[in-house]
């Protein structure tokens, strides 16, 4: 099941958080970004699809490391949609920032300064759009509990994936755009 199929069930599942007005205010911080920058919606998903592979990169380590604990900590402190350097910190090394950045550089076209000074934008981006599986924090604790440590489903897709191009951050964003105006 791809990711955007996760996110649209965690949508259905009062047990989770997701909602049309988090993914709506996922894509209002994207268009943002898009806007902001003068950047088309394509280059701004290519870009998102980069960036999203080096966070699933990251919290794939980390959860080797040290558990899946850490990187569901790490989804559940700094998904948000406004800037914060402390996300891109908690998931990169100085050197991984780099790499991060000069692979959506070549792969964007968009110049390299461009692009770090967006990270603190779309590395909380993504990671909200992964802490849509999460549990719900306004479901009785008795609900809640069946969804605690290991069971958010989209990041679960996310961190599992094997390579295949199924699981893609821009692609997600765009069918969520799709998804939020057809059921408008």
């Amino acid at each position: 099941m791809g990711l955007f199929d996760q996110i649209a069930g965690a949508i259905n599942n009062p047990n989770q958080q997701a909602s049309p007005s988090q993914l709506g205010n996922i894509l209002t911080a994207v268009q943002q970004v898009s806007g902001g920058r003068g950047m088309n919606a394509s280059t701004t998903q290519l870009l998102l699809s980069v960036v999203g592979s080096h966070v699933r990169n990251s919290l794939q380590q980390k959860r080797s490391r040290n558990g899946y604990e850490e990187a569901e900590s790490i989804v559940n402190q700094y998904g948000g949609t406004r800037p914060n350097a402390r996300a891109v910190e908690s998931l990169f090394s100085p050197a991984e920032q780099q790499a991060t950045v000069q692979d959506s550089a070549q792969r964007t076209g968009l110049n390299a300064e461009t692009i770090q000074s967006l990270l603190p934008v779309l590395v909380p981006i993504v990671l909200s759009l992964l802490q849509s599986g999460s549990g719900n924090q306004n479901v009785a604790g008795a609900n809640r509990s069946a969804n605690r440590s290991g069971a958010n489903p989209v990041l679960n897709a996310f961190l599992d994936s094997n390579g295949d191009g199924e699981v893609d951050i821009g692609d997600a964003v765009s069918l969520a755009s799709r998804f939020l105006n057809q059921s408008r």
